[in-house]
């Protein structure tokens, strides 16, 4: 199944990044930073399948060269905050060949960023572990027409309404920063998000291949589904081999809650469907025979009749009778009118769960993400020490030695700060105690999504006695019809 992922980051001098370690690691090469004079050796890195530079007219030849280009970026951005570097990160179409998966982010990086003055270096990555994924680096300041860098952005004068210069208390005139490209536009993200979707289909049906893929969210496409969880490199390798993950356990629990949701969306979307065209039927009937079944007779007495006709007879379907008579009555439901509303009312009670379920499942997910975040925080937190007290030449063989360590601290690191901001504390222990409550309103809403499964099961009971009566009252209405020719 083709999936979408598109994950857009910056790479930014004040986390501690730089442009020239993204690009040698993503490349699986070794470049050295004249920034800090860090050499940076990914040689031994594998599953690397593909490397390029594009480049746009107005950029100088050598930047073919991955590290004159990054470290020309490095060399032009001179604040310790800079922003060096776009990273996009995209899932790539396990359908396609790697060649066909080349062509595809080729012509995507072409139209969308190279075209428009950013140099692009990409990756594809593929360790046979079934999550094919390139990484692009992009240029984030543009390139003059002599091919020097250009600046990011430019200030302007604000004017009075008199269109004249306003002075400050310190005589300079009031301005306001004016970006020199597009690029930092929120809708940016949409269309980039949206063109890559748009290509990668283009590709699979060229292919012959029905999968499409979606930029949108399940909410935005009016689909209600649990998203799964992402797997991550480990759990992913892991689950290839066969062995089974907790976040795979759990992705395969929420496919499994997915098809029931479907299911009885769909059941309920044919109840409806059909209870609906029940009126719409009755005036096709002739309108001197009245059929036994208008809208507004009542069920009960209907259905009371048809008992006590087939009570005395070895009738298959007595007990279906039975059973729908008492769900009637026990909703207190008398007539087709009645009947409609019940079902609509199923339909509403099943959205609302599942919109419940879905949220739970989200809280669920970010909470075991903030657990494991902050477990993977305090278990290297000492090795990051151990590297930040080393001296800068020591610092690049510590690297080399615990890359995995370093990167999954900063990981951590990176993820508390945004979901924490400023507070310090890791309250696992109660976050764990919320995980558990969380999990049990899970479990309650998914008896509740049971319970809307049997109110189908028992809806679709009535429906199929109530189609045995309107095709007795058919046969009826013939048989009048024929006595009135003759």
């Amino acid at each position: 199944m083709a999936i979408y992922h598109l994950c857009i980051k910056i790479i930014s001098r004040s986390k501690g990044k730089s442009a020239v370690a993204a690009s040698a690691y993503r490349s699986g090469e070794t470049i050295k930073n004249e920034y800090d004079g860090i050499v940076h050796d990914f040689t031994r890195k594998g599953g690397i399948t593909h490397t390029e530079i594009l480049l746009p007219q107005n950029a100088p030849q050598e930047f073919s060269d991955r590290g004159t280009l990054w470290n020309s970026v490095e060399r032009i951005e001179k604040s310790k905050n800079s922003q060096l570097a776009r990273e996009i990160e995209i899932a790539l179409p396990k359908e396609l060949d790697n060649e066909k998966q080349i062509e595809l982010v080729q012509e995507y990086v072409k139209e969308k960023f190279v075209k428009v003055g950013m140099c692009a270096d990409i990756a594809l990555h593929d360790k046979n572990d079934g999550n094919p994924h390139a990484h692009i680096l992009l240029t984030m300041r543009p390139l003059n027409e002599d091919k020097t860098w250009g600046a990011k952005s430019k200030k302007e004068y604000i004017l009075d309404n008199n269109g004249e210069k306003i002075k400050l208390k310190n005589d300079n005139y009031k301005t306001k920063k004016i970006d020199t490209v597009d690029w930092n536009e929120q809708d940016k993200a949409e269309q980039w998000r949206k063109a890559w979707a748009d290509i990668a289909n283009k590709y699979l049906e060229e292919n012959s291949i029905q999968e499409k893929v979606d930029h949108r969210s399940y909410q935005r496409q009016g689909i209600e589904q649990i998203p799964t969880i992402h797997l991550g490199v480990s759990a992913s390798q892991m689950e290839k081999k066969g062995i089974a993950t907790d976040r795979g356990n759990i992705n395969r629990e929420i496919k499994h809650q997915n098809k029931l949701l479907r299911e009885i969306a769909r059941r309920i979307k044919v109840l409806l469907n059909w209870i609906r065209g029940i009126g719409k039927e009755e005036k096709v009937e002739n309108e001197n025979i009245k059929s036994t079944l208008p809208t507004k007779e009542n069920l009960l007495s209907v259905l009371e009749n048809l008992i006590r006709k087939n009570a005395d007879k070895n009738n298959a379907d007595l007990e279906k009778y039975i059973e729908s008579y008492q769900l009637l009555k026990e909703k207190n439901i008398t007539s087709i009118n009645q009947l409609k509303d019940s079902i609509t009312d199923l339909r509403d009670k099943n959205y609302k769960t599942t919109r419940a379920l879905k949220d739970t499942e989200k809280k669920i997910d970010e909470k075991t993400q903030l657990i494991d975040q902050s477990e993977k925080y305090l278990k290297y937190k000492d090795t990051y020490k151990a590297y930040t007290k080393l001296k800068k030449n020591k610092q690049e063989d510590f690297y080399n030695e615990h890359t995995a360590e370093l990167i999954l601290f900063e990981s951590a690191k990176k993820y508390l700060k945004e979901h924490l901001g400023e507070s310090k504390t890791l309250n696992i222990s109660k976050w764990k105690s919320e995980l558990a409550t969380l999990k049990k309103d899970k479990k309650s809403l998914y008896n509740q999504i049971l319970e809307v499964r049997e109110e189908v099961e028992q809806a679709e009971k009535v429906k199929t006695c109530i189609e045995q009566l309107q095709e007795h009252s058919k046969e009826l209405s013939q048989v009048k019809r024929n006595e009135l020719d003759i």
